[in-house]
This record gives C-alpha cells, structure tokens and sequence, in this order.
C-alpha cells in the first residue's frame, strides 16, 4: 500500500507526513473553507484591509509610546529606532504577503506553519498567537480607559470592589467590540474606518501645530551618550543581549537605541492581523499583500514623523518619566488644549487597536478549532458567517483580562509572541517554495532566500533585545501549550483522523 509521500496528489489533497509533524496541505486548507457550517462570509476589500491595518497599529504607540522612549531609552534616535523596527516588519511584511496570497486561509501563522513545518509547529504557534493577541487587547483596552476619563472629565474609568480594582471602562470597551465583530467584519470595517479618520486628523494636527516649535537644536545629540538605568535594572530585568555580553541594563548609546526598537515594535503589531481576516476577503491575492504592504508603509511614515517632531519640539530630557505623551510636548510651550484634542485621537485609535486584535484573536482560534486541535464545535459560524461563539468566549476572556489583571511589564510578552510568529513565517516561505513550486502565488518575496533570511536575523536581534524574564514568561508559556496539545489536541486533530498512520 502506498505511503502518503509516494502518491503526490494525494499527499496534496490532504496532507503529508504523520505523527507530529505531518503537514496539511494548502488545497485541503483551502478546501476547509468551504464547509457550511464553519464558512466565512467574504466581504472585505483591499481598502478594507489597509483600514484594518492603520486601525491596529497607529494606536498607543504613536501617542504614548514615542514620548516615553524618547525620554527614557533613546533620546532624539527614537525615530531610528521605529526605522529599525520597521525595516524588520517589512521583511516579515513581505513573507505574509506570499503567504496570504497562496493561502487565503484564516489563521495567518498558524495556518502557513501547517503546510509547512507540520502539526505540532503550527499548534505551538497558534498557541503562541493566543498570547499575542488576548493579552495585546486587554492591554490596549486599558490604556483605553485610561484616556476616557480625561476625554469625559472623570477622574478614572475604574472602580473598586473590596480589594480588586475594576476596569469597567476596558470590559465596556471589550464588550460593545465583542457585539460589532459578532454582527460581521464589513460592519467593524466600516467603524474603523470612521475612527481611523479622527485619529489621521488628530495626527497631522500634531505634526502641523507641532513642527511650529521645532528646533533642530533639540535633535542633538542625536544618540545621547550611554548611562546606566537609573533604577539599576539588572540580573533578569536586563535584556538577554546585556545579559550574555555582560553589557548591563543602560539607556541611551546604542545600546538604548537597540532596546528602544525592540520597544517600539510594540507600536508595529497588528500588521499581521491582516493576513488572519484572508479567507474573508474578495480577492485575496492580490487585496491581502495590498492591505499589509499597504497600511506598513503609511504608519511608518507617520511613526517617524511624529517622533522627530516631537524630539524637535523639546529637549529629550524633559520626556523622561513613565507619563510623558506627546500632550506632554505641547503643554510644556503652554498649548494645553492639544491635550484633550490628543485624548480624542488616542481614544480613536485605541479603539480600533482592540477591535482588530479581538478580530485576529478569535480567527486563529476559529482556525484551529476547525482543525481539531481546539473543540470543533467552537469553529461553528452563525447566520451572519461569524464564529460567534468564539467571539463571545474571548470577549469574556479579554474582559477577565483587563477588567482585574494588572500587566505591569507582560507588554513585551507580546513583542517576543510576534517575534516568533514572524521568525516561523519568514523560514516557511523559504520551505515552502522548495516544497511546493508549483503553488499559484498572487504575490512573491523577492530575493529569496536572501530577504526571509534578513527577517529571520531581524527579529531574533530584537528578541535578544527583551529582557530575561520575559524570555522566562515566554518559554513557560510554551511548556504550557506543548502539554495541551499531547494532552488533547494531538488526540483530536482532523488530520491525524484522516492520515492511514495516525497514532
């Protein structure tokens, strides 16, 4: 009896390989799209997708983010930091847009994993997206309420219950998203469309009154010299590339300028979520590279502008402290109404932050349910072509999340959750196109394997530049996830049902 591996197109029909790392093949992934009960409804456009990109990333980072490294990390150079940040998401940018465009599929690195490195990859990278996106929305959620109350002219969005203080401003938040997402993405397409608006408008307010204060005399030293953290992080709260070189935890220099661009990659995440909302969009070949490609471009051009005016406006060194904001830079020059203007635009692009995240959040998961490895019933979509269940399961999760958790410094686990992802995605294009020549691809990385490569480097230079302890969160994090899936999902895996060498 012939084996899988000796019968190409059949190996291609469903999958290759057994055991843990048999591999589901592009046209059984595409093939899955079009069971009834698990089908989503098509109605996205490219224009949707670059909305859904602006709306995800330009959001805390260039309101909150950007001051606080400038005053803390890197001084003027925090621009070149959100460049190096950038160069290395548009390396990865280029390997979603092929993969997107070969797989229109929900379930972005996930899915792209299944076809290339095998079951228990793709799981541990589901598993990893899980961490990404719940905890990046609960964490923006927050910040959301933060900038409520100074909008409405309350003092906070929270509340106490005993000794547990409540969130109830980040639960609304969460819940109200919950509700749009469940009615359908063309109608959460077209409110983060209006919210991308006002955020855009409040933006180029800030460029335009800011670069009215502008001195380039502000901009130097451009990288300030190097001085050690004045709260004298060390041992697991340095950067692992501190750690290893014996370099210690410092601000500023190179080394600042370094653990700012892994910082401000935080600004940069939601990108990928485009590639997630694939298998609901009209034409993804062509739409889904637009839509990622597209929306990178345009919010680094707005990162680096607003941060070299804001540098510009004011020396570095009166941003330091964990509260500054860019209303900080034009309160200083008396201009103290930009405050509530810059409020707006925050809660604008805050809002869609969270919506898109929510969105990707419950498309990985609805992906791996209807793979197996989460229960099948969870991958069930309502009459609108909505996995609603899952919606409202991570609505309840993420309102847990932010309404009563406290972060403090797990924002970086996002950061290394993504970094991941994109190692794995940028290493699959190359697999891929050995494997699979002959696939259709709607968009092409060039210069491969040379540009996966330099995303691959790319990123894990900025992994090494997260601290020790979030290495540590993260690797348990994966322990934890290796343990559902011997525990349940290898069992329940659809594929390993169908392979004749299923254990």
């Amino acid at each position: 009896m012939p084996t899988p591996e000796a019968t190409p197109e059949a190996g291609r029909t469903s999958g290759r390989g057994s055991g843990l790392f048999r591999t589901k093949s592009v046209e059984q992934s595409i093939l899955d799209t079009d069971e009834p009960d698990s089908k989503l409804r098509k109605d996205l456009t490219a224009w949707d997708l670059t909305i859904f990109g602006v709306a995800v990333v330009v959001g805390a980072g260039i309101f909150t983010l950007t001051a606080r490294t400038a005053g803390n990390v890197a001084g003027p150079s925090v621009s070149l930091a959100f460049v190096f940040a950038a160069i290395a998401c548009g390396l990865t940018a280029f390997c979603y847009a092929e993969f997107a465009s070969t797989v229109p599929v929900a379930g972005s690195a996930y899915t792209y994993s299944y076809a290339t490195f095998g079951e228990l990859v793709a799981w541990i990278i589901g598993w990893d997206l899980i961490l990404e996106f719940a905890l990046a929305a609960s964490v923006v959620a927050k910040g959301w309420s933060q900038y409520l109350g100074t909008v409405f002219g309350f003092e906070s969005a929270t509340m106490q219950l005993g000794s547990i203080t409540f969130d109830w401003g980040a639960v609304t938040l969460i819940a109200v998203l919950g509700v749009l997402l469940a009615i359908g993405t063309k109608v959460s397409s077209r409110v983060s469309a209006i919210a991308v608006a006002i955020k855009l408008g409040v933006i180029a307010l800030v460029l335009v009154l800011g670069i009215t204060y502008f001195k380039a005399s502000n901009l130097s030293p451009y990288i300030p010299p190097s001085q050690p953290a004045e709260d004298g992080a060390s041992g697991l709260h340095q950067s692992l590339f501190s750690f290893l070189t014996g370099a210690g935890d410092s601000n500023f220099g190179w080394y600042g300028l370094l653990a700012a661009a892994s910082l401000v990659f935080f600004a940069f995440i939601g990108f990928d979520v485009v590639a997630t909302a694939a298998e609901e969009t009209k034409n993804p070949q062509k739409a889904v590279p637009r839509g990622i490609l597209g929306s990178l471009l345009i919010v680094t051009v707005l990162y680096v502008a607003v941060s070299l005016v804001l540098t510009g406006m004011v020396p570095y060194t009166d941003l330091a402290g964990e509260n500054a904001t860019l209303a900080t830079a034009f309160a200083i020059h008396g201009v103290d109404w930009a405050k509530n203007v810059i409020s707006i635009g925050a809660l604008a692009g805050l809002t869609t932050v969270v919506m898109v995240l929510f969105l990707g959040q419950t498309r990985v998961l609805f992906a791996m349910a209807r793979d197996g490895l989460l229960p099948r019933w969870l991958a069930h979509t309502g009459s609108r072509g909505t996995p609603v269940r899952l919606t409202v399961i991570v609505g309840i999760v993420c309102c847990v999340l932010a309404g009563f958790v406290d972060f403090g410094t797990l924002e970086e686990m996002v950061n290394i959750g993504t970094l991941f992802a994109f190692v794995l995605v940028s290493v699959g294009v190359i697999i891929l196109r050995r494997t699979r020549p002959d696939l259709p691809r709607g968009f092409r990385v060039p210069m491969v394997p040379l540009v996966p490569i330099l995303g691959v480097l790319s990123c894990l230079w900025l992994m090494v530049n997260l601290s020790v302890d979030t290495w540590i969160r993260f690797i348990v994090w994966m322990a934890i996830g290796f343990v559902v899936y011997f525990a349940y999902s290898r069992r329940h895996s659809v594929l390993g049902k169908k392979s004749p060498t299923a254990d």
